[in-house]
């Protein structure tokens, strides 16, 4: 069979090196190709026949129109989604990239790994079940593989720990179970990890590759602690939030110094958080709802947009340098003293957006009672061992107690002395 190659991938295949940084929750979105060149080639008859098995697998949900294009009569090339260098199939993107596409329904066959040029694999959003087959590991040339919103099920073939050359792997959204294997931890290639919206289980691997700057596990059920040399200096994307992971991070996050985005939340994180993480290049900092405890002191003025650090067992006075944060969330913990003057001038001028101090041991601020805050900023003061002097909106879970009662107050200073001596038992609300 003749076919001309005229999706030949020239200049795609050298977007396959650049970095690939994917949110979450998007979609894999198929690249623009750009037909460079004519290849007259007879199609390699095993890519043939690996497509026919993959066609026999997979069917159009209602309202999509994918394989209409797919007629084995004529040039496989040609097919929607197929991009071919001369006589192998080099990528195949599954599926009506177009938002709204309903997708595709079926199971991945596995002659997938019969594709051996195969550089670039996607599916769009729909609805693929089964299993995702262990022959992807044959791929060696294999550099993208996302199949990501979709109803995989079953473990992660430890096998993809062959593919050296993998740079993205992105299996977000689906019901995938068991644990990460290790031997995805040590492909030294990978640049984006995104597995997060699944029900993996176990622990976090080490990741060797220099070159990964995005890691998101978020929203499965990991656990245990995070191996002192686990994440590589060269992330600038973490996301392991809402898993069931325990232990101190200080050292592993003093490390990351290139962070832009780091979210923690939903966890039991313990141990204190090194002041030096306030001066990474950070345009977000969730860490609520842990375990972390101690001061928190950063070593210079802060310009992280939003730091949350809500429910924890932070202590101390709360540090003037947060100031030039926007959305300051210190509620839940344990801060004691004055709020410092200048977080109220910033509040005043519209600096800061959101400052929320409820629920602390704080005992004074210094705010005229009858100040106008403005409309675009919002302050809760509740539930501290003062009685609030302006009235604010707070949010309905700061419940409706204005102030501590008197005896959490009194406890909570001689607790408050008794940490000096490692002895912390102080009450949370």
């Amino acid at each position: 069979m003749i076919v001309q190659a005229q999706k030949s991938r020239g200049a795609g295949l050298n977007q396959l090196n650049a970095p690939n940084l994917l949110i979450c929750h998007s979609k894999v979105k198929a690249r623009d190709i750009q037909n460079s060149f004519f290849v007259h080639a007879i199609l390699d008859p095993i890519d043939f026949l690996a497509l026919q098995a993959i066609r026999k697998g997979l069917d159009d949900l209602p309202g999509s129109n994918y394989f209409a294009s797919w007629d084995f009569t004529s040039e496989p090339c040609n097919f929607a989604g197929v991009y071919c260098d001369g006589d192998k199939v080099i990528a195949l993107n599954l599926g009506d990239p177009r938002a709204g596409s309903p997708g595709l329904t079926g199971n991945l066959d596995p002659s997938i790994g019969k594709l051996s040029a195969l550089a670039e694999f996607t599916v769009v959003p729909g609805r693929i079940t089964g299993a995702l087959p262990e022959s992807f590991s044959q791929l060696k040339n294999l550099r993208f593989l996302g199949v990501s919103r979709n109803f995989l099920s079953g473990h992660i073939p430890a096998s993809l720990g062959l593919l050296r050359e993998l740079q993205t792997l992105d299996l977000s959204f689906n019901q995938l179970t068991g644990s990460i294997p290790w031997a995805i931890g040590a492909l030294p290639a990978l640049s984006n990890i995104i597995l997060c919206h699944n029900h993996l289980s176990g622990s976090i691997p080490p990741f060797v590759s220099q070159r990964l700057t995005r890691l998101d596990l978020k929203h499965n059920s990991l656990s245990g602690t995070l191996l002192p040399n686990s994440l590589p200096s060269s992330l600038q994307y973490l996301s392991l939030s809402w898993n069931q992971l325990t232990g101190p991070v200080d050292y592993q996050l003093s490390r990351l110094n290139q962070l832009n985005y780091l979210d923690l939340s939903l966890n039991r994180f313990a141990g204190c958080i090194p002041g030096i993480l306030f001066t990474f290049p950070l345009t977000n900092l969730q860490l609520q709802r842990n375990l972390f405890s101690g001061p928190v002191l950063p070593i210079s003025e802060v310009t992280i947009p939003t730091v949350d650090i809500s429910f924890n067992r932070f202590f101390g006075e709360i540090s003037p340098l947060l100031c030039n944060v926007e959305n300051l969330y210190l509620n839940n913990n344990r801060f004691t003293g004055q709020v410092p003057a200048v977080l109220v001038d910033r509040l005043l001028s519209a600096g800061i957006q959101v400052l929320y101090l409820q629920h602390n041991f704080l005992t004074g601020i210094e705010i005229n009672p009858r100040v106008e805050i403005p409309v675009s900023s919002s302050l809760c003061l509740q539930y501290n061992c003062m009685i609030p002097p302006v009235e604010t909106a707070c949010p309905l879970k700061a419940g409706k107690q204005k102030s501590r009662p008197t005896n959490q107050c009194v406890e909570w200073k001689g607790q408050k002395s008794e940490k000096t001596n490692n002895n912390i038992t102080a009450i949370m609300a």
